[in-house]
């Protein structure tokens, strides 16, 4: 029995289905599974993705030609049945169902199973053969409640407001920014993001996703703001001119790798914040663990350690070479850890 999904220079073919799933070569069809840079880029003939995923998919890669598609609906290609379902990992995040020859797959994408008041909730797909990423698949990584997270960054913002300081939070701006901005209080203080965070609030709000009021820098009228505001930036932002403008501000970074001590002493920053918009250790066993597949193939992250656990609970596990991985800041924290 043939494999629904193969690997070629491309990127995840489907060879029943001619399409690719989030190829890194432009090619003639791409079923995306959310839209961050690793895994939709610019240069295909033809796009599917998630209906909620539009508004980011074009905020990121302007005009192309997009299907979309609304979740759990399935459609036929080539007589490959196809059907998207929650990811849990970002605004629109997909896993993608293929289902031809009595065989079932699902290719996961990057998920998240803990709760996300960003975006729809990750949904166990049960399959014969499930792919799945590695991006945290070591046991040390074990996410807090997101409500003990939020208090802790609530109180080091309202700590830093009371000494007259800005607090910069650093943090990928697609995603993990606006879970941020969902998650804290907005009544400590004004709320400045940069500008590479607003066309995605923009496209998260026209979704129906709850955020706070936020501003530009520019749209500041009373300096005084500046000094207990909280502002939301990619991580390059902290390193530039622009973050001049707060003064002796205090700053952050919210990642998942700030599990790991030293992370947080690499990067320069006065805190560090355990955010992650991938799953951590239990929430990758429990949902391989859901979908019921007794073959799993593994992608981006910790690959080797994945695929040995995995043997050794009885699995047919091995892996695919593919190009996904998070932004920069994060892969460089990675390749410190790993290298320390």
């Amino acid at each position: 029995m043939s494999d629904l999904v193969v690997q070629r220079p491309e990127g995840l073919y489907c060879p029943q289905g001619d399409f690719y799933i989030d190829p890194w070569r432009p090619v003639a069809r791409a079923v995306i599974t959310h839209a961050h840079s690793d895994h939709a880029r610019y240069g295909h003939g033809h796009y599917l993705a998630a209906a909620p995923a539009e508004g980011v998919l074009r905020a990121r890669l302007g005009e192309i030609n997009l299907q979309t598609l609304p979740y759990g609906e399935r459609i036929q290609h080539h007589g490959v049945t196809l059907s998207l379902h929650p990811a849990g990992h970002v605004l629109g995040s997909a896993q993608v169902r293929l289902e031809h020859g009595g065989q079932v797959w699902v290719a996961s994408g990057d998920y998240k199973v803990a709760p996300d008041p960003t975006c729809d909730p990750f949904e166990p797909v049960r399959c014969d053969v499930f792919i799945t990423e590695s991006t945290f698949g070591l046991p040390i990584y074990r996410w807090c409640p997101d409500e003990e997270l939020f208090a802790d960054i609530n109180a080091w913002w309202a700590r830093n407001a009371s000494h007259a300081r800005a607090s910069v939070l650093t943090c990928y701006s697609f995603g993990k920014a606006q879970r941020v901005l969902a998650g804290v209080d907005p009544s400590i203080g004004p709320i400045i993001v940069h500008g590479a965070v607003r066309p995605l609030n923009e496209a998260y709000r026209a979704e129906g996703v709850a955020l706070p009021d936020t501003r530009m820098v520019t749209e500041v009228t009373d300096k005084a703001d500046l000094r207990r505001c909280l502002v939301v930036c990619p991580p390059s932002a902290a390193s530039s001119p622009w973050i001049r403008r707060f003064g002796d501000a205090r700053t952050a970074f919210a990642s998942g790798w700030m599990q790991v001590r030293g992370n947080r002493r690499r990067g320069g920053y006065d805190r560090g914040f355990v955010l992650s918009d991938h799953a951590d250790w239990p929430g990758l066993m429990s949902a391989i663990a859901a979908t019921g597949a007794h073959r799993v193939i593994v992608t981006h992250g910790s690959v080797p350690v994945m695929v040995r656990y995995l043997r050794e609970q009885g699995l047919q596990a091995e892996s695919f070479a593919t190009e996904y991985g998070e932004d920069v800041v994060e892969a460089d924290l990675q390749a410190g850890q790993e290298n320390a």
